[in-house]
Formats: structure tokens, sequence, C-alpha cells
């Protein structure tokens, strides 16, 4: 994913407010700690998920692919009082790093964390909630298109499904990849599903790995 020029990519570090103290540890203790630290979001696309979250005045948050966390708790700082973010991951061992620094976190009343098979507990966390006011999807890319199915008639209308790594390290525009990849086809595959959705107004951001905004008409 690291197609953006690096200068680029530290100077709007730079002029980005800084990511909260239990963030920043979070970051560091991934980096250090755990396998595959690029799939963390990190302290841009964290700022971008807190402010969507504040903007939209969420209340009921759904985080598809906890990780270690970091999503969940940028994406929690924006939830209304009384509010709830319900997170799914399926690797218990990073759910259980997750789940610490939910703990030490402001929110760790309002996040819910569920541990399985994603498609399955996102049908378990919709009848605890009456809609989803913000849906974030960062898991398996062969299956953004079923997660996609499946919490688009409980969002809310106005409300916003969001998926990470649309572009793919810019491999949904080789024509190479798209024949010999798997990923890249689900991927550029789930694109043209939402480019053809009538029921929303869709925008495809070049922000880090690429972030598909999709807001429910």
């Amino acid at each position: 994913m690291d197609f953006i020029d690096k200068n680029i990519q530290n100077y709007a570090e730079l002029m980005t407010t800084k990511e909260p103290d239990y963030l920043l540890e979070l970051n560091r203790y991934t980096h250090t700690n755990v396998l595959k630290p690029r799939m963390l979001s990190g302290h841009l696309q964290g700022r971008f998920l807190a402010t969507i979250s504040r903007m939209m005045q969420a209340e009921y948050i759904l985080d598809i692919g906890t990780y270690t966390g970091y999503s969940a708790l940028a994406l929690a700082e924006g939830l209304k009082d009384h509010g709830s973010l319900h997170t799914l991951e399926f690797n218990e061992e990073v759910a259980e790093v997750a789940q610490r620094f939910f703990k030490q976190s402001p929110y760790s009343n309002s996040i819910h964390l569920h541990i399985g098979d994603a498609l399955q507990n996102i049908q378990k966390a919709g009848e605890q909630v009456p809609h989803w006011d913000i849906v974030w999807i960062d898991a398996e890319k062969s299956e953004y298109a079923a997660y996609y199915d499946l919490c688009i008639s409980k969002l809310r209308k106005g409300g916003l499904i969001m998926a990470d790594n649309v572009l793919w390290s810019g491999k949904v525009v080789d024509e190479k990849a798209l024949l010999n990849d798997e990923d890249t086809k689900h991927l550029h595959q789930f694109n043209l599903k939402i480019q053809q959705d009538e029921r929303v107004s869709n925008l495809l951001l070049p922000i880090r790995d690429g972030i598909m905004m999709v807001q429910k008409l």
C-alpha cells in the first residue's frame, strides 16, 4: 500500500492533529509486537475516521475487522453519549490485544468486541442496535460485497459505509493483477458494485490505500 510518496505522507501527518496518547501507544505496540503492522489504520487514517464519526454524530457504529483496535478507538471518538460501537475480529490473539487497549481507553464501556466469523457476527451485532450510522469495512477482501449486502439494509438514511484498501496498492488499475490476483479482482468487483448501486452516493478517496465512502440516499 506504500504507493503514496513518503515525503507527502510525512508532511500530511505533520500537518494533522496528533493522535491521542492511548492510540500512539497502541500504534507503537502493534509495530513492535504484532505481525503485519501495516494493517493498522495509523495516524492519518485514524484522524480521518475520528473526524467523520464526529461529523456524523454517530450513535451506532460497526467496525468489521478489529485487528488491534486502532480503527475502533478512532471511530469511537465521535460516539454520542450512550452510543455503542460493535467491532468484529476473527483472530483471537489480536482480539486480546485490542480488548486490553479498549479497557485502557475512555471508551471501555462503549466498545463491544465480537470474536468469530464476521458474516455471522454482523447479523448478531445488528440485532442489538436499531440501525447503523457508520460501517467501517477492513477485513477479508473476498467478502467485501457480502459485508456490504448484510449492512446496507440496516444503515440509516444518510448513514455511511466506508471500505478500506479499495485501491489495493494501485493493483486495481493493473491489468495483470486484475487477471491473476484474486483479492484485486474482488476489490475491483466491489468498487463496480458500489458504483452501480442506485441506492447510494459514493466517493472513492485516494487516502492511504484507498477508501470507498458510500452514503445511503
